[in-house]
């Protein structure tokens, strides 16, 4: 289905939307047209200099149609001044990546209208939004009781008061299903289109598929050495030294790796040197109004003190309690798993061996129905901490959220190994956790926002479709603007990320008494990449763009689940009874050179990682070719001001 703009004849024939802009259809009208007036300002009046039209009804129209949608666009020239506002960095004709700037433009190559992609287009007009801020207003007209002060953000000011709903870019239909067509709609052994998808959606997307295509392709010896290893070695529960040992070598090698494959994407991309900009409060922060010495502006201010004791004294006693419940949980597992293995060994029948498998499948539902509840408890307890930058409510998200999934999915797994010492049993769960938890994520992520968005999509091409030919397979933009208004948002990448950390567990921690735990993971990534590409395109909004250089802190969360697959993996080798055997006089001994060499291997992991650099030796002569010519420029330009203010004394 095709865009059209015919529903939109009384807009400048120039403006192309490009993000929307919906508040709530209560919004009073001195409130809306005070905030247009705002957008459409020039900036030297304070205003962000923007487009912006209001949406019309739709084919059809209904009473609950909410009128205050607002289409957002930008003229080429206030996005080129933009993108050097944002220190978007583009290829120039010498092929280096340098940060654009508008005296400098034609130097950049192919320096055209397209030069911009729609979504660094849209990237820009956020940032434009998200930095209008009030000048001499006290509060948003008409709404007395929503302050204001010189220097905070309007458009963050109005979402926290619910008056904004929300704010999204729109999708480039065309664009998408070329995307689409490359991406998802054919299945074949090929590598993702990275740069394509780094185009349409953005670096950060970019860099969660180019890691998911990474890990599946890192997990392929893998799962090579454990399929022969499984078939021929089956019955040999005790005979995983050799496959513990190669587990200690990859987990290491993969991540240093990648961090050099991420540094070579991001520098292509152009985000490898790109300054971090300067992070402006929450819309969620609130406090007192107070003076903030780095920027000279007044905005919330919030003790630090009292946010540390919300912290230690609500959040980590939450946290812990949680921790007990799962234990209790676990133990009731134990429980039901000896009652299993006690009906099986009275009456050894078919029925009683799948019995032997329910308490595992059970306990698995109720690890992510757990992992579910607590998820949305942690949200809740990280924004009561009131955080004032974003970038440090998502460190503290992501530190109670793996805390607890780490404990809660291998709890279980590390009790059998290292207390029952049960090999078999330890096989059995760790084979039933992994595909359970596969399955209802397949089911939670793909099937399930599919099957809904289906039927919203339906209510709305069908009411279109009652007013139009049959022949007539355009869509109008009102509808498709309505259309992507109902669809999901999407949340970011925090549980694909959570997903692939859990998988990553699974196959680094126990996968010697379960070679197949990593063929298991490479199916699921397969798939996981075909259903993750079909809900960005089909399911859920156009997220904006986020410029990132790298995974972020979950480059730090793998990097410490690798130590403890160390740590894990020499356990296991210390328990064998290979090992035992050796030490069969003195278990003291057996722990002590347990504990001794695995030291030892620790300090050649970070041995390792210190020797293998984090960015390739030709692309950290290009950045330091780059300072070099920088501090070149500025030395002349220096001294040109220095050669101009003489000959004017004189």
């Amino acid at each position: 289905l095709r865009v059209t703009m015919e529903s939109l004849d009384y807009c400048d024939p120039g403006f192309t939307p490009l993000v929307v802009l919906e508040l709530t259809s209560e919004t009073k009208e001195e409130a809306i047209g005070w905030l247009l007036r705002r957008i459409r300002d020039l900036q030297q009046n304070g205003g962000a200099e923007l487009l912006v039209e209001q949406l019309g009804p739709g084919v059809g129209a209904q009473e609950k149609e909410n009128p205050n949608m607002f289409l957002v666009g930008a003229s080429q020239q206030r996005l080129l001044s933009g993108a050097e506002d944002v220190g978007l960095f583009k290829e120039c004709s010498d092929g280096s990546m340098r940060a654009f700037t508008c005296t400098n433009k034609h130097k950049f190559k192919d320096f055209k209208d397209s030069f911009l992609s729609m979504a660094e287009c849209q990237y820009i007009i956020k940032h434009e939004l998200d930095t209008l801020r009030a000048r001499d207003e006290t509060h948003v007209p008409g709404y007395t009781e929503v302050k204001l002060y010189p220097g905070k953000s309007i458009i963050r000011r109005l979402q926290s008061k619910g008056i904004l709903i929300q704010l999204f870019p729109l999708h480039e239909k065309e664009e998408l299903k070329r995307l689409s067509f490359s991406w998802y709609k054919k299945v074949k052994l090929s590598f993702q289109p990275l740069d394509d998808i780094r185009h349409y959606y953005g670096e950060g997307q970019a860099f969660y598929f180019g890691f998911l295509e990474y890990f599946t392709f890192a997990l392929v010896p893998m799962a090579l050495i454990g399929v022969p290893y499984y078939l021929f070695d089956w019955e040999g529960y005790d005979k995983y030294v050799v496959f513990a040992m190669f587990n200690l070598i990859w987990c290491t090698v993969i991540l240093e790796l990648w961090k050099r494959y991420s540094a070579s994407l991001a520098y292509h991309w152009g985000t490898l040197s790109r300054k971090k900009a300067f992070e402006e409060p929450r819309p969620g922060f609130h406090g007192v109004l107070g003076f903030n010495p780095v920027t000279g502006r007044e905005e919330p201010i919030y003790p630090n003190a009292k946010r540390q004791l919300r912290i230690y004294l609500v959040s980590v006693p939450f946290v812990l309690l949680c921790l007990y419940l799962s234990l209790y949980v676990m133990m009731i597992y134990f429980q039901m798993e000896a009652w299993a293995l006690s009906v099986h060994d009275d009456e050894p029948t078919f029925w009683a061996g799948i019995l032997i498998f329910i308490p595992s499948i059970i306990y698995a539902v109720v690890i992510e129905i757990m992992n579910l509840i607590y998820r949305y408890a942690a949200e809740f307890l990280t924004e009561w901490e009131n955080h004032r930058l974003e970038s440090s409510y998502q460190n503290h998200l992501v530190l109670k959220v793996l805390v607890f999934n780490f404990f809660n999915c291998f709890a279980s797994l590390f009790y059998i190994a290292f207390v029952m010492q049960d090999m078999v049993l330890l096989r059995q769960s760790l084979a039933t956790l992994l595909i359970t938890s596969q399955i209802l994520n397949q089911f939670m992520e793909a099937c399930l926002p599919y099957w809904l968005q289906r039927r919203r999509n339906k209510k709305m091409i069908n009411r279109v479709r009652k007013r139009r030919t049959l022949e007539d397979k355009e869509l109008p933009l009102v509808e498709q603007v309505r259309l992507e208004a109902d669809m999901s948002m999407y949340l970011g990448t925090f549980d694909d990320y959570l997903e692939q950390f859990l998988l990553f567990g699974y196959v680094s921690l126990f996968s010697c008494v379960y070679p197949l735990a990593a063929v298991l993971v490479v199916l699921n990534n397969f798939t996981e990449v075909y259903s993750d590409a079909f809900k960005m395109c089909r399911v859920f909004k156009r997220p904006f763009s986020d410029p990132a250089a790298n995974i972020g802190v979950w480059q730090l969360a793998f990097e410490a689940m690798s130590v403890i697959a160390v740590v894990t993996n020499f356990a296991l080798i210390g328990i064998s009874p290979q090992v035992k055997a050796y030490f069969s006089d003195s278990e003291t001994q057996l722990i002590l050179w347990t504990v001794a060499i695995e030291h030892v291997l620790l300090a050649f992991k970070f041995l390792l990682a210190f020797l293998i650099p984090d960015i390739p030796k030709h692309i950290q002569i290009r950045l330091s070719r780059l300072e070099f010519e920088s501090l070149e420029a500025l030395k002349k330009k220096v001294e040109q001001s220095a050669e101009n203010l003489t000959y004017f004394l004189k």
